[in-house]
Formats: structure tokens, C-alpha cells, sequence
């Protein structure tokens, strides 16, 4: 009988919604069984906040160690949550076709954002979220937000707060009943968002066997892999954390790759846009990747295009300014 590929998870519903999600499409796609691994971080069990615990990377790193020491296979990732740095001896190996990445706004109500009434409470932990909710309406209250997505709904439903903002991904991949609760969606235009949003990231080791790999590279989707390579370059050219005030979003197209990036103060009394769109020749191929992103080197791959394309983006906003409103990463 074949061995079934072990998937590490985290144990919450999102993760696990997630990574059940991916163990069917490598079944599907490979023929080959697939079973979770639940694994628990200090993220998973600690109150304290995310900065006080090491930010969301905290997440990775368990779980990362327990792939090192072959407690699982596999891993997957939500792409927003993981810096640019990828560790050695680790890949990513596929990452699948995106699914929405706007924020939503959940209410009790319906109430748009920008019609809240003065002093309206308003949830997020993201400090991107928090300079966009300021320009949006100056005139609510920003309350700090931690917590699973059930209980940040429950919070909302409770009349603790008035509103909090999520990711349609991850409201969308839960499949919860909102039931009574009303989403705005936001507009990638005017509200940018994470680099990755809504995008997962398979990793396993560089060295895994061949097997794993050639089913993995099964689900990769190049599109996809394109576009938030060109995000995330944004992101660590500008030396900037997972937590910076930066929303960035590329999408290619038949003709171009665009990339829309906004740089916010903190406070949100700044930004500095760029809109850029540039043609991507289509001869690369088709929208299905190699796996895991290692030609990037190659001058003449549309990943080393996406490379360039981010590092140009960075380049102009640095120019314009930019550095002085993105605090700057002090650590991989």
C-alpha cells in the first residue's frame, strides 16, 4: 500500500480547513492519499500578543521544525504570513491558483465603513488595516484584535465592537455561516492588500523525494506564483517586515503584469502610491509552474520577470519617499 504524504497543520479551523483543502487537490491530482499532521505552536497557545511572541513568523517555525525533523512531509502556509527569506534547505514547491484577496468589513448592521458614525469600534491587529481604516473614516475607534476568526465574528456579534476587518480568503475557505453578519468587500484599488493575500504556500524540503515533488508541482499555478513573487519582492526591497503599512497587489493579465503598491504611515496621515503595468511576454509559458521557484536566477524565466518588475516597483517608492514611512525589518 502506498504511504500517504503527511501534511503538517496547525490545529486551528482555518488552518485545517486550508491544508484539508490542498491534501484533496494532491489527491486529485497525484492519486496518492494525503493525511493531516496536527501540530501546535507557542502562537496557538500563548495570549500574548503577536510582537510580543515573534509576529507571525512564530506560526511557521514550529512547524518548520517538526518538517526538519520529518514529523510530516509537507506544510502549507498562508503566503501573507511568511517572510520573504526562505530558509535553507526549505522550498516552496507550489504554491495554488489565488483565491479573492480583498479585506471584507463585517458588521452587524451593513453600515459601510466610511458612513460609521464617530467613535464606531473597529477591529485589527494589522497596522496596514489600521492606516487604511484612518484614511478611509478618521472618525472611529481602532481597537487591537487577536484571536481565530470565530472569535473575532463573536466580537462583532456581541456589540464589543462595531466592525473588523478580515480576509475574504480566509472567511471564504472556513465556509462559515455568517449568518446575521453583513461583509463590504473592499476594492484592491483603493484598499490594497497584504503581498500573498489570499494565496497558500506549499513547502517542503529541498531534498524531498522526487515523488512529492512531481505531485506538487501538479498543483502549481505560475499565474499565481508570478503575481505574488512580484508582491513579495516589493516587500523585502523595501526592507520591510510582514507587519509593515504596505499593500501591494499584482495581478498578470494576457498582455502585462500590474502591480498597484501604496506605502502608508502609520497613523495614516501619509501614503505614497505606484501604479505600474508593464507587458509580460506570454512565450514563458503556460500557467503552470515548475515547483519550486529555483530558475529564479535565470534571466529568461517569468519569475526572474516578476523579480524585476517588484524591485522596480520598491526602487520608485523608495524615490518617492517611501522610506521614511515603512519601519525597516530587523531581523530575516
Amino acid at each position: 500500500m502506498t504511504r500517504p504524504f503527511r501534511l503538517g497543520t496547525r490545529r486551528s479551523a482555518l488552518a485545517m480547513a486550508q491544508s484539508q483543502q490542498v491534501a484533496d487537490a494532491i489527491a486529485a491530482a497525484a492519486g496518492r492519499p494525503v493525511e493531516l499532521v496536527p501540530i501546535v505552536s507557542e502562537g496557538d497557545v500563548s495570549r500574548a500578543s503577536l510582537s510580543q511572541i515573534g509576529g507571525t513568523g512564530v506560526f511557521a517555525t514550529r512547524l518548520r521544525e517538526a518538517l526538519v525533523a520529518g514529523e510530516c512531509d509537507l506544510l502549507v502556509h498562508s503566503l501573507k504570513d511568511l517572510p520573504t527569506t526562505q530558509p535553507e534547505g526549505l522550498v516552496i514547491a507550489a504554491i495554488p491558483p489565488r483565491e479573492d484577496a480583498r479585506d471584507v468589513v463585517v458588521t452587524r448592521d451593513g453600515t459601510p465603513l466610511h458612513l460609521m458614525a464617530a467613535g464606531a469600534r473597529v477591529g485589527t491587529g494589522s497596522p496596514r488595516r489600521r492606516a487604511q481604516v484612518v484614511r478611509r473614516n478618521p472618525r472611529v475607534e481602532l481597537h487591537d484584535l487577536r484571536g481565530n476568526v470565530d472569535s473575532r465574528l463573536q466580537r462583532v456579534r456581541d456589540g464589543q465592537l462595531d466592525a473588523v476587518i478580515l480576509a475574504a480568503a480566509g472567511l471564504s475557505r472556513i465556509g462559515l455561516d455568517l449568518g446575521d453578519l453583513h461583509l463590504e468587500p473592499l476594492g484592491l484599488a483603493a484598499w490594497p492588500t497584504a503581498p500573498g493575500q489570499g494565496a497558500l504556500a506549499i513547502e517542503t524540503l529541498a531534498d524531498a523525494p522526487e515523488d512529492l515533488r512531481a505531485a506538487l508541482a501538479l498543483i502549481d499555478h505560475l499565474d499565481t506564483r508570478v503575481a505574488v513573487t512580484a508582491e513579495r519582492t516589493v516587500l523585502s526591497a523595501l526592507e520591510a517586515g510582514c507587519h509593515a503599512p504596505l499593500g501591494v497587489h499584482a495581478a498578470l493579465t494576457d498582455a502585462d503584469l500590474r502591480i498597484d503598491a501604496v506605502v502608508y504611515a502609520l497613523d495614516g496621515s501619509r501614503r505614497i502610491g505606484l501604479d505600474r503595468a508593464a507587458p509580460f511576454p506570454r512565450e514563458y509559458g503556460g500557467t503552470t509552474g515548475s515547483g519550486d521557484g529555483a530558475d529564479a536566477a535565470d534571466d529568461a524565466t517569468p519569475i526572474a520577470y516578476a523579480v524585476r518588475a517588484g524591485t522596480d516597483v520598491a526602487r520608485r517608492l523608495l524615490v518617492s519617499g517611501a522610506a521614511d514611512l515603512v519601519p525597516r525589518e530587523s531581523t530575516p
